[in-house]
């Protein structure tokens, strides 16, 4: 029991990290897809 403790206190954390970065990546790419799926209807008009 006392190596699941460790394990989960070492590897926890930057499992934490990882997917609070991944989703506030996640939310800057889908408003770049959304600009550059805009930039034609803003090149024409």
């Amino acid at each position: 029991m006392e190596t699941w403790v460790k394990f989960v206190t070492e590897v926890g954390f930057p499992i934490v990290v990882t997917f609070y970065l991944l989703h506030r990546i996640e939310g800057k790419l889908n408003l770049l897809i959304e600009s550059i799926l805009a930039l034609p209807d803003k090149m024409n008009g």
